[in-house]
Parts: C-alpha cells; sequence; structure tokens
C-alpha cells in the first residue's frame, strides 16, 4: 500500500453519521452522583417504610381495644371507646390551638425583627439564641412551667377571673396552684415559638429583593414593604411554620404532664382546676399501671393522636399547595 493510499481522507460515505437533533445524549454519571442518589432515595424509602410499619402497628394492637368487653377493661372502666377517647382528643387540641394562637404572633414577630429591623451582628446573635431555645429539653420546660410558671401566673389568674369572670373562658373557681390548661398552653407555646420562628426567619429572608426595593421605590415605608411584599410571599411558609409547630404541640407529653392538674372533663374553662387531659400525658400517666386490654387501649388513643397529627399536616400541605403557584418570579 502506498503512502497516499495510507493518508487518503475517507469518503463522506465512509464517515460516521452525526447525531441528528432529537437523538439521545447519553451522559455518563459519575460515581459520586449515582451514591449521592441512591442514598437520597434509601432515605425516603426507609422513612416510608418507618412510616408504614408504625401505622400498622399501631392498628394491630388497637385491634383488642375495639372488640373488648368494656366491663373487664380497667382503663375504659365500663364506658365505650369513644367516649373515653372524646375528652382526650378535645384536651390534646384545645391546649394545642391556645399554644399556637398565643405563640404565631411572637413567632412571626421576632422572625421579622431578625429578618428586616435588627442589625446583622444583633440579628446573628438572637437568630442564634432562639436556635438555642430549642434544643431545651421538654422535661426542663415541663419543671420551670410547674414550679415557677404556675405559682407566678395565680394572681394574675385570680385577677382576670374577677374582672373578666364574665366571659367563659375566665369563670370558675380559679386554681389554688395555677396548674391550669392555660399554663400548660403557655409551656407549650414557649417550646414550639423557637421552631415556628426559624422556619419564618428563613422564608423571609427568601422574599426577592426586587420586590422589596420596588415597594420602598413607590415610597412604601417599611412595614408597608413587608406587608405587601413579604407577607403575601411568605404565606405558604408561615402555614408550614404554624402546623409544624402544631404538631409538635399535639404529641408533647413530659411538660404537660408536669404542669397540667388532669380531669379528664371537657371544658373551655381556663383557669380552674378542672382541666381537660391531651392524648399524650393521658397515656404517660395511665401506662405505669396499664395490663392486657388496658395497654391496647392507650395504644388506640396513640392511633387517635396519630390520625390527628397527620390530618394537621395534611391539612397544611393542601394550603402550601394552593400558593404554589406564586413564585418570586411572578
Amino acid at each position: 500500500m502506498s503512502i497516499t493510499e495510507k493518508t487518503a481522507p475517507q469518503s463522506p460515505s465512509d464517515a460516521p453519521e452525526p447525531a441528528g437533533p432529537g437523538a439521545p445524549i447519553k451522559a455518563k454519571q459519575r460515581l459520586g452522583d449515582r451514591l449521592f442518589s441512591g442514598t437520597a432515595l434509601g432515605a425516603g424509602t426507609i422513612i416510608l417504610v418507618v412510616l408504614a410499619a408504625v401505622a400498622i402497628f399501631l392498628v394491630i394492637q388497637s385491634i383488642p381495644a375495639f372488640r373488648a368487653d368494656t366491663s373487664d377493661n380497667h382503663i375504659l372502666r365500663g364506658q365505650s371507646f369513644w367516649s373515653y377517647v372524646g375528652p382526650l382528643v378535645f384536651g390534646t387540641v384545645w391546649s394545642s390551638i391556645i399554644a399556637l394562637v398565643i405563640a404565631a404572633p411572637i413567632a412571626i414577630g421576632i422572625a421579622l425583627f431578625i429578618s428586616h429591623y435588627a442589625p446583622r451582628r444583633l440579628a446573628a446573635t438572637l437568630g442564634y439564641v432562639i436556635d438555642l431555645l430549642a434544643a431545651v429539653p421538654s422535661v426542663v420546660f415541663g419543671l420551670w412551667g410547674g414550679l415557677v410558671l404556675a405559682p407566678v401566673l395565680q394572681p394574675l389568674f385570680v385577677w382576670l377571673n374577677d374582672n373578666l369572670g364574665w366571659i367563659p373562658l375566665f369563670s370558675g373557681q380559679v386554681s389554688a396552684t395555677g396548674r391550669t390548661i392555660f399554663t400548660a398552653s403557655l409551656v407549650l407555646a414557649v417550646m414550639i415559638i423557637p421552631i415556628m420562628t426559624a422556619i419564618c426567619r428563613e422564608v423571609f429572608l427568601q422574599t426577592p429583593k426586587l420586590h422589596e426595593e420596588a415597594a420602598l421605590a413607590l415610597g412604601a415605608t417599611r412595614w408597608e414593604m413587608i406587608r405587601m411584599a413579604v407577607l403575601p410571599f411568605a404565606r405558604g411558609g408561615m402555614v408550614s411554620a404554624a402546623m409544624l409547630a402544631l404538631g409538635r404541640a399535639l404529641g408533647e407529653t413530659m411538660a404537660v404532664t408536669m404542669v397540667l392538674s388532669v380531669s379528664g372533663a371537657i371544658t373551655v374553662e381556663l383557669l380552674t382546676s378542672t382541666n381537660p387531659t391531651p392524648i399524650p400525658a393521658n397515656i404517660a400517666l395511665s401506662f405505669p399501671e396499664a395490663h392486657d386490654e388496658g395497654v391496647n387501649t392507650l395504644i388506640a388513643t396513640g392511633l387517635i393522636l396519630f390520625i390527628v397529627t397527620f390530618a394537621v399536616n395534611a391539612f397544611a400541605r393542601w394550603i402550601v399547595a394552593r400558593r404554589a403557584e406564586f413564585s418570586g418570579a411572578n
């Protein structure tokens, strides 16, 4: 073969055909990307498996409580399961709603102060303190609420009863110890403020700067800018923060158990010693002496709490999904 034949260019028919515009492009995935993708998929799968396992366990262990003879159940004491769990559901929801009503304005105000009003150094320090408050164990909050907060609030309860006793919330015989549903709700409010504040702060900081600058350029004050640009943008995030905090309040056990003088009644009076009993506190108080079908009954109340918490989170997701079309781009 001659040199010219070796170096002769190939004919157009021998050249590889170029890929068309619709041809798929196969990108080679790196090992780190595959490991990360597999780890993320595994973590999400584990969460679903654990959630399903918890739900199955609660359902299986709750079945004997619905089938058993109530006269032989030392927890039900002859009453039906639904008449037993009804006051507990009321106490759980009632105390959590009071805590959320108290905590939400405070948490949103703190988050706005940190994100839009406080100097940078003060905002960083205050944010660190708020995050640190979330790490305090619930037992510490329970001790503080029962030994410190309740005696301090008792004179205030007397004053509220004397001056606002015509309102059903502040009527009735005032508790002499201050261990009321209102005290327990205040403790819950203090416990959920850090969670809600941290989430709202991050959501407020995600507001597009162009929206804020446009409002200020049109002559709006700082509060008007927050009201027109920040709060509408962060509405979904604030709802998510509130529902997450409500979920924490619904499932809190030790703090409420150590503060509240339980009675199992259904009442809206906040200052009396006749207080509704939340489900977590009832389980913590009754479980040491429970046996046989009584254990299944308490697990069944835990199933009801699981359903209530799941419904609250599903409602929050629905509200957030309604705001999904709102973004910084539109």
